[in-house]
């Protein structure tokens, strides 16, 4: 993150610009634009729209299909660790929201291997999921001949690359290495992989991204749906509510305060759990910071939020995710701890871990 000279980070610029400079009509008129530019005429598909049946795939693909009569085709990378409310929500989005969808499922053997080294290498467990979340659509688009993909908002509202929010296009370097440039998943070469794991490069073909050389032959034009439509958390949860009945979690979601965001993946809660033990920084903040600038909280209750619940370890979970990653639950807290950085964390003299800088 960026701050400026008043300590206002760039999330909040952009969404003091999001609220107050851009001009949605011409961005929609804009979007308009791009969508004649490839719309079939036969009821073909027209355009790419990845996701899970969360709330925001389906808010971007029954939009475009709805509102913009657009025939988007719907990719799905799949949760090994589907939880019940996920599975139940991807079978509504693609029944009742009568869409066509490829769904793909890695190897369980791969993907579980690449899961525990990602934790142990990295303290990632959801890093090779985001691999094949990624770059799978590319794979799909590449074979399919469909040149128009949606992504839903754009990074640079939570911290991106400089200068990404100027562009409605996604950066080519998401999706593109060098062809001289190794590439490292979980932590470890391609070839450490192989030698040591018996995962092939075929095993992870639809993990890898393209080279430039290649991903430029396709010509594919990837945007973000939210540089044109202004996205807003709680609203595509109830348009995705009405529109095909999604369910958010029959409690609390562990970690924070919101019962709709990322709840398709027994994973989720130890992405932004991991994520809280390198950064001081977890999923209550994350969200509490978005529904601030959203107008749907003020400041002091996102605080009190983010005491009562950053941090939390999931525990509706964790058996399974244990079992998953082959770990024991003492394996798995000494790994965590090892990448406590110690600018953030002190340990006290009965071995618990507190955080050093806390708002008040």
């Amino acid at each position: 993150l960026s701050f400026n000279d008043d300590d206002i980070c760039e999330p909040c610029r952009i969404h003091d610009e999001f609220d107050h400079t851009i001009d949605w009509e011409s961005r929609e008129s804009d979007l308009k634009k791009l969508l004649d530019k490839y719309r079939s005429t036969d009821g073909s598909h027209d355009c790419i729209v990845p996701g899970s049946g969360g709330k925001d795939s389906v808010y971007q693909s029954m939009i475009l299909k709805e509102k913009y009569g657009m025939h988007p085709l719907t990719v799905t990378w799949a949760p090994h660790m589907y939880t019940d409310i996920g599975r139940k929500n991807f079978e509504n989005w693609i029944h009742k929201g009568g869409l066509d969808n490829f769904l793909f499922t890695p190897s369980g053997d791969t993907q579980r291997k690449l899961t525990k080294l990602a934790y142990i290498n990295l303290l990632h467990p959801f890093q090779p999921f985001i691999f094949g979340q990624r770059n799978f659509v590319v794979h799909m688009a590449k074979r399919l001949g469909i040149k128009l993909i949606f992504f839903g908002e754009n990074p640079s509202q939570y911290g991106g690359f400089k200068g990404e929010k100027d562009s409605p296009k996604a950066a080519e370097s998401y999706f593109t290495y060098d062809k001289d440039e190794e590439i490292l998943i979980s932590g470890l070469s391609l070839e450490e992989l192989k030698n040591k794991h018996n995962i092939t490069k075929e095993d992870l073909k639809f993990h890898l991204p393209h080279t430039k050389e290649e991903f430029k032959s396709l010509d594919l034009d990837i945007h973000y749906l939210g540089s044109y439509l202004k996205f807003h958390s709680q609203k595509n949860y109830y348009y995705a509510r009405e529109k095909v009945g999604f369910s958010p979690n029959d409690q609390r979601t562990e970690g924070t305060f919101s019962r709709y965001n990322s709840i398709d993946d027994k994973l989720d809660g130890f992405h932004y759990w991991t994520g809280y033990i390198k950064f001081g920084v977890g999923r209550a903040t994350h969200e509490a910071s978005q529904e601030v600038r959203n107008g749907d909280l003020i400041r002091d209750e996102a605080i009190a939020l983010v005491h009562k619940y950053d941090g939390e370890l999931p525990q509706r979970y964790f058996n399974e995710v244990l079992e998953y990653i082959d770990l024991s639950e003492k394996e798995f807290h000494s790994i965590a701890d090892s990448f406590r950085p110690d600018h953030l964390w002190e340990k006290s003299k009965s071995g618990t871990y507190k955080l050093k800088h806390i708002v008040k």
